[in-house]
């Protein structure tokens, strides 16, 4: 049984190696969301997760399968825009739909929140990830933005990197 709840303190070494198992680490390759190739280090520390969890206008949601952690995702509010972000599936989980479950959790928090609309940002080259996003009903905005190479807080890329940015709006048709 799924069930998604707000993350707490308590779940942040949880939180921290399901985020680096899903991006880089060996074990993402196991599932199709690996970024092991392009980008080596950390995708995330505990630090960083401590800190999100303290800030007003980001929720952390994950998704729990009988109590064990199977996803999350980061959301932050800014103006009436919902940043998604870190979202992470086990890689043996994957394909299961708990991706397409914790966005349109993501969608329902934003919307309560007062959002209009949910953007992420997408390593551009990841077009499988893209074409999953557009599926669920985001578009690309054309807008694109470097990956940071002087901040080493998401890893280091090991090749010239850009995200591309993608947006939809929330409405009550795409809530359901």
């Amino acid at each position: 049984m799924y069930k998604i709840a707000r993350c707490t303190s308590n779940d942040v070494a949880e939180l921290h190696a399901l985020v680096n198992m899903a991006y880089r680490g060996p074990e993402s390759k196991e599932g199709w969301t690996s970024e092991a190739d392009l980008i080596e280090g950390l995708r995330i520390n505990q630090d960083y997760l401590r800190v999100l969890l303290l800030q007003p206008n980001v929720v952390l949601l994950k998704c729990t399968i009988d109590d064990q952690l199977a996803g999350c995702v980061s959301l932050e509010m800014v103006h009436f825009t919902c940043h998604l972000g870190m979202l992470s599936v086990m890689p043996v989980l994957q394909n299961l739909g708990i991706g397409k479950l914790l966005v349109d959790a993501s969608g329902k928090v934003a919307r309560s929140l007062g959002c209009k609309q949910i953007q992420i940002t997408v390593i551009s080259v990841r077009t499988e990830l893209i074409e999953w996003y557009k599926r669920l009903g985001f578009q690309d905005t054309g807008e694109r933005q470097p990956f940071p190479v002087k901040d080493q807080t998401f890893g280091t890329p090991r090749q010239v990197l850009e995200f591309l940015i993608m947006q939809k709006p929330l409405t009550h048709e795409n809530l359901r």
